[in-house]
């Protein structure tokens, strides 16, 4: 690479080096005639692919060119198959509607039976940690809730013993032989 390299710059060195009026930067018009395709052809060495890139570009075309083969061959060969398979197709249309909609509940419920199976499982194994004292996620908020809800209960049954003793007393206040 330090061949080509040093190759290039002094390929580059002579591009711009002119008959005695300075460098040429193109296709000239003034003095040195020559220089400015010589430049032109240093730049396109210079931008020139090695034999890495060529391969890799070639490789690219070839596989390119064989995946739109088999494209074009893919569709030729589902569009014959259309016009081979419609007529039977149609003439067991009868058969094959309620077996695909047979078929397509049958995989629903065994799809839901799996999924809720495995809910299921997850969920039994949460309470079985649960219950074991191991803390799996989420178990801080079923603490809260089930102390809000002993709380709650609480409150309610002193609210109850309260209001049942108020009622007793207006009882016996209106009936007082009861």
């Amino acid at each position: 690479m330090a061949d080509r390299h040093s190759t290039t710059q002094g390929s580059q060195q002579r591009a711009t080096r002119t008959g005695g009026d300075g460098p040429v930067t193109g296709g000239g018009g003034g003095g040195g005639g020559g220089g400015g395709v010589s430049a032109m052809l240093s730049k396109l060495q210079g931008q020139a692919p090695n034999s890495t890139q060529f391969i890799s570009f070639l490789a690219l075309v070839i596989s390119g060119g064989i995946l739109l083969l088999l494209t074009g061959l893919t569709l030729t060969a589902t569009v014959l198959a259309l016009i081979v398979f419609t007529p039977l197709l149609l003439l067991t249309s009868p058969i094959w509607v309620p077996a695909g909609t047979l078929f397509l509940f049958a995989m629903a419920g065994f799809l839901a039976v799996c999924g809720f199976g495995v809910a299921a499982l997850g969920g039994g194994t949460w309470m079985y940690k649960y219950f074991r004292g191991r803390h799996p996620p989420g178990s801080d908020r079923v603490d809260y809730a089930r102390s809000r809800i002993a709380d709650t209960a609480s409150h309610f049954r002193d609210y109850a013993r309260e209001y049942g003793g108020y009622i007793q007393s207006r009882v016996k206040d209106a009936a007082p032989g009861a």
